[in-house]
């Protein structure tokens, strides 16, 4: 079970999610980086405290962790790739190696600053180094904040499928600052945006229509908008995290659009589309898929391809065959005795799983996905 508890005043919400192996807290606020230290100082001592960030995030961000963090003694900064295509077993290996000769130990801390690569890399190592660290998640993109960075799960990809390799490893405490939002490329702002369209569509309508009518509001980063949107995205996983942690069948929603999106990243060999462009991809044509089994509403799903068209343009979708498509669907970590899971909405605001959706709808959303190209560059916010 989770539940949720404002205690402190709007700029700082608390909220709690329990898991079988933990409660932790998700801290939300602007100006939380610069408070690190003392959020995660409550959480007892450690031998050593580790770092994990890349390049690229760390010349962004590193100044301010260091000194949101001047209470804290971070023996080591540890950079690694955060390309989609390079999280697989070999940064694995490469992160836990330099965590050794770092003279990390079972009492050390980890603290992944990034994106959602590093901190599905960082979670996963966290789970096994010396079998279990503990972990704190610091999320400095949209889709980290509002997705990865929370749940407890973890993991890399094989040439076969997306996060085949992985754990379930609850952090100790995640620290959402929507400040550090401001510098994120609007790409990458966009397709966080993805994952928030989405718990709209399983969960809660309100913030579907918040986001149809504030959308202009939401991509220019208004800070009001962003303490809506990003806390109701966070309790509505720690709500469906809490009462089904290891995905057996609550939280399969959380996957509206990930059989589309994770098949259309691996067929991509993840070098075409960040995850929340796939999930915008895969949302239009689970939304699809829902009419054509006479699941979704045409006015919902004109309602979800309206809205997802004006995250702007996405990268179009690959010349594939439906039949190879769907090849990489079967990798998909839903799927049930050969048989293919898709997570579809009745309506907006409710979602379940389907295994019995025929192939051939299948097949025909296949065919028609790529006529959405013009649509979802076509519109602006």
């Amino acid at each position: 079970m989770c539940y949720i508890e404002n205690r402190m005043p709007a700029k700082k919400q608390l909220i709690r999610v329990r898991s079988s192996a933990c409660e932790y807290a998700v801290v939300f606020g602007s100006g939380i980086l610069r408070r690190a230290a003392k959020e995660i100082l409550p959480l007892g001592k450690f031998s050593s405290v580790h770092v994990v960030s890349s390049p690229k995030v760390w010349r962004s961000v590193g100044k301010s962790v260091r000194r949101g963090l001047a209470l804290v003694n971070i023996r080591a900064v540890h950079l690694v790739n955060d390309d989609e295509a390079a999280k697989n077993l070999r940064i694995v290996e490469l992160l836990a190696r330099s965590l050794s000769r770092s003279g990390a130990d079972r009492k050390c801390l980890i603290i992944a600053v990034g994106g959602g690569v590093v901190g599905d890399v960082t979670g996963f190592v966290a789970a096994t180094y010396l079998r279990g660290v503990a972990l704190v998640h610091v999320p400095t993109t949209l889709i980290a904040q509002v997705d990865s960075a929370l749940g407890g799960k973890t993991g890399v990809n094989l040439p076969e499928g997306k996060n085949l390799v992985g754990a379930f490893y609850p952090p100790r405490r995640v620290l959402a600052d929507p400040d550090v939002l401001a510098t994120l490329p609007p790409r990458q702002f966009r397709g966080g945006l993805a994952e928030v369209i989405k718990y709209g569509i399983i969960a809660d309508p309100k913030l579907f229509a918040f986001l149809e009518k504030n959308f202009a509001a939401v991509l220019r980063r208004s800070p009001s908008a962003l303490e809506y949107i990003i806390p109701r995205s966070v309790e509505i996983k720690a709500r469906v995290v809490g009462k089904d942690e290891r995905e057996s069948g609550l939280r399969e929603i959380l996957n509206f659009g990930h059989t589309f999106g994770h098949a259309l990243e691996s067929v991509t060999r993840y070098r075409r589309y960040q995850h929340g462009e796939a999930v915008a991809w895969g949302m239009m044509a689970a939304a699809l898929l829902g009419h054509e089994a006479g699941i979704t509403p045409a006015g919902d799903v004109s309602r979800i391809v309206s809205l997802v068209c004006r995250l702007g343009p996405l990268p179009p979708w690959p010349r594939v065959s439906p039949k190879a498509f769907i090849a990489a669907m079967r990798s998909d970590k839903k799927t049930r005795a050969g048989k293919l899971r898709f997570v579809l909405t009745p309506r907006i605001g409710r979602a379940r799983s389907y295994d019995d959706i025929p192939f051939d709808l299948v097949e025909r959303v296949l065919h028609f996905a790529p006529q959405l190209a013009t649509c979802s560059g076509s519109q602006n916010a």
